[in-house]
């Protein structure tokens, strides 16, 4: 039976790994570190005594992939939320609080009452927000929603930077398109905010794992592919160190990793540049703050930390598209940040111990000229294809996004061995 080797353990990789395990496939699943997850990695940090995310990523309802993934590994009960969609929102200028509360359905009648949408917005400020759905290659956020007024500064401007990691004069129009066809247009049921009740990896990563194991997946670990043997068209030959992998008449190669990592294994492959730093802060509170779920979300405007993430006794903060921020030094980030914490939480305690956490390359760069170069699955080289939230899903780089390339890349590989009669 055809083999297919997938090279990289991120949620690209994992996913493709389970779709195609799932229909009884022979995989070889190969990554370079000691651990899965990639940029969805957790791991246990000793300043803070307790383990972190990587980077803070949030998980929508209606993202269908995610969830499905999450079923598959029995594991949709590790995420956790609100029970009606819900953002919560603190100016730190001013002081003000507001809860952004859709309704149910795709009609949305809540733009029309004041209390579940952004003081200062009244239902005719929403309506430019319909050009985000018809924006056109080329175009920037700022090209088709006004960068001004209330509604901008306390619901777009946030969402619209923590999705795409770059300001409205850069960021992409197309992208937002399909973030509000398949959440917030499809009503409170498919936008509620879903962040992981542990962590990522007791999440996504280990239920995905333990799940391969038992669908006799051969998981290799430390197996880093420096170079692909290439013969007549095809890959035929994978080099990690000393070992040289076999890839066998009819087997599928899926290269799951990093853009500047498959650009080095394909010379003359099309990739988008890196985008902008991601800074993350986790505080480890001596109590979880007073007034809070086990679990919350809050987002910040007007200050210096943009989204708040709660869990428990962690506290952790997310600033993106922090091309400024992460030229800093790490004590003033967090300083900074926990004036808005404090702010944000109602308490008065004085500065826990922190981790600063800066992804330097933390996603592609999610711009109108970036995005014409992300690269289709399918490759020139017939047994090769390609996955990874960077790759052409249409969608900004995302969880959703790097689960559903993965799902794509298994899909060909799968029909090309059909194609082939292996």
């Amino acid at each position: 039976m055809a083999r297919i080797h997938i090279i990289g353990a991120g949620l690209a990789g994992l996913s493709a790994a389970l779709s195609l395990s799932r229909t009884g496939r022979q995989v070889t699943l190969l990554e370079a570190t000691r651990r899965a997850g990639g940029r969805c990695r957790s791991y246990h940090d000793d300043t803070l005594g307790c383990v972190l995310d990587n980077g803070n990523h949030l998980v929508m309802s209606g993202n269908k992939a995610a969830m499905a993934f999450l079923d598959e590994v029995k594991a949709r009960d590790r995420m956790v939320g609100p029970a009606k969609a819900a953002f919560p929102f603190m100016d730190v200028s001013t002081g003000k609080r507001w809860t952004v509360r859709p309704n149910s359905g795709p009609i949305p009648w809540w733009v029309l009452i004041p209390r579940r949408g952004v003081p200062g917005a009244n239902a005719f400020s929403y309506l430019p927000a319909i050009k985000l759905l018809l924006a056109q290659e080329g175009q920037t956020v700022a090209d088709v929603l006004p960068a001004e007024g209330p509604l901008y500064r306390g619901l777009w401007e946030p969402l619209i930077i923590a999705a795409i990691n770059a300001p409205a004069d850069e960021a992409a129009a197309v992208l937002m398109k399909p973030v509000l066809l398949e959440t917030f247009a499809k009503g409170s049921a498919s936008c509620r905010p879903l962040i992981a009740r542990h962590s990522l990896a007791d999440s996504f990563i280990d239920p995905a794992l333990d799940t391969l194991a038992a669908r006799g997946v051969d998981v290799r670990f430390g197996s880093r592919i420096q170079s692909l043997e290439r013969t007549q068209g095809r890959v035929s030959g994978l080099i990690a160190g000393d070992e040289r992998i076999e890839i066998a008449q009819g087997d599928m190669v899926i290269l799951a990793v990093p853009p500047w990592d498959a650009a080095a294994l394909l010379p003359g492959l099309t990739t988008p540049p890196a985008g902008d730093p991601i800074v993350n802060v986790h505080f480890r509170l001596p109590r979880p703050p007073r007034g809070t779920d086990a679990t919350e979300i809050i987002g910040i405007v007007g200050g210096f930390a943009q989204w708040i993430f709660v869990r428990g006794d962690v506290v952790s903060i997310t600033i993106s598209a922090a091309r400024r921020e992460a030229q800093m030094d790490s004590e003033d980030i967090a300083g900074r940040c926990w004036r808005d914490v404090r702010a944000a939480l109602a308490i008065t305690d004085e500065m826990p111990p922190y981790r600063v956490v800066k992804e330097r390359r933390a996603t592609f760069a999610q711009t109108p000229e970036a995005v014409i170069q992300r690269p289709d699955a399918a490759t020139v080289i017939g047994n090769l294809f390609l996955a990874g939230d960077w790759t052409d899903t249409g969608l900004p780089a995302t969880i959703e996004g790097a689960i559903r390339s993965g799902n794509r890349a298994a899909e060909l590989a799968s029909r090309t061995i059909g194609g082939t009669g292996s």
